[in-house]
């Protein structure tokens, strides 16, 4: 692994089998990625597609069928590595008992922080979620929204390099969306990797430099948000079957300035992230065991054999 990847995993294979052994499902299917240092990520797919699978391999909570996952050029089985990993999941298992301050005081404590370091930190990371007025009240009293915003500072709260986000905005409302939108494009300004999981796409495309999406424990397509949903077809000028060129940008600065305007822009509009998830889930349903190809491996594959 080279020093910038993060994340590697190679052929990664999860087949879950009943107590006779006999195979019940495949949630994963020979994965093949890598996550960046620096980079949000967004894992993507439908209910049952592999995504809660690929986070539980990736913290050692479960162990691949087949292939390999390396966390900080480590093997993921390593359970070492997770000291270095933030993890919030979809539903945060917090003692209900515990107030703001107890439960992050616990929380250091399980990752043996320093007592002044701990309580400087909790106390900074209650005031970023915007808890600071209720951090003496017990969590059994906090909402949902609340709850997901302690469940969050307490995947921080040991100064992550990598943080996996299962549903981040999960039960907040427009303005606590946003917020979390925000504090995780700092979390990137900081220098952490972050991985996250939604189904809010919006959320997604907001955030995401890259994205990966699963379909039936098969990768779909893998790529840069920004040329994912790029629509190359059309121009922003709306031309059918019209691609840019620096010979069609004169002409058309020459006929808008005859007309008293002047060109702004010319380029390829894009597709919504969400069109492209629904498009890519249709196509899967109709093509069944449809894989994504890294571009070198489907020219090989589709290069005609001696």
């Amino acid at each position: 692994m080279a020093d910038d990847v993060v994340v590697e995993t190679r052929s990664l294979t999860k087949v879950y089998r009943d107590f006779w052994g006999r195979k019940k499902k495949t949630a994963l299917n020979a994965l093949d990625l890598k996550i960046y240092k620096g980079e949000i990520f967004g894992l993507l797919g439908p209910n049952g597609s592999g995504k809660t699978t690929t986070i539980k391999l990736l913290l050692g909570l479960l162990f691949p069928t087949s292939g390999d996952a390396f966390v900080f050029n480590e093997p993921a089985a390593k359970v070492e590595k997770n000291e270095r990993i933030g993890y919030l999941p979809e539903e945060s298992y917090l003692y209900r008992f515990l107030n703001a301050e107890e439960t992050l005081d616990f929380y250091g404590r399980l990752f043996n922080i320093d007592p002044d370091v701990r309580k400087k930190r909790a106390a900074e990371l209650i005031e970023m979620v915007g808890l600071a007025a209720d951090k003496k009240r017990i969590l059994k009293e906090y909402s949902k929204g609340m709850r997901q915003r302690i469940g969050l500072a307490q995947a921080l709260i040991n100064d992550p390099e990598l943080v996996i986000l299962d549903e981040p905005t999960s039960g907040l409302d427009p303005l606590g969306t946003r917020w979390m939108k925000d504090l995780i494009l700092d979390l990137r300004k900081k220098g952490k990797t972050v991985l996250m999981c939604s189904h809010r796409l919006d959320d997604v495309q907001d955030v995401c430099d890259r994205i990966a999406i699963l379909y039936n424990g098969d990768l779909q397509t893998l790529g840069k948000v920004s040329t994912l949903l790029e629509d190359a077809v059309r121009l922003e000028v709306r031309a059918n079957g019209v691609k840019e060129s620096a010979e069609l940008k004169a002409d058309l600065e020459a006929v808008f300035k005859k007309h008293g305007g002047a060109l702004e822009t010319v380029g390829h509009p894009t597709t919504t992230l969400e069109e492209l998830f629904l498009k890519i889930v249709e196509e899967s349903k109709a093509r069944p065991g449809r894989r994504y190809l890294p571009p070198e491996e489907a020219k090989q594959s589709a290069a005609p054999k001696a």
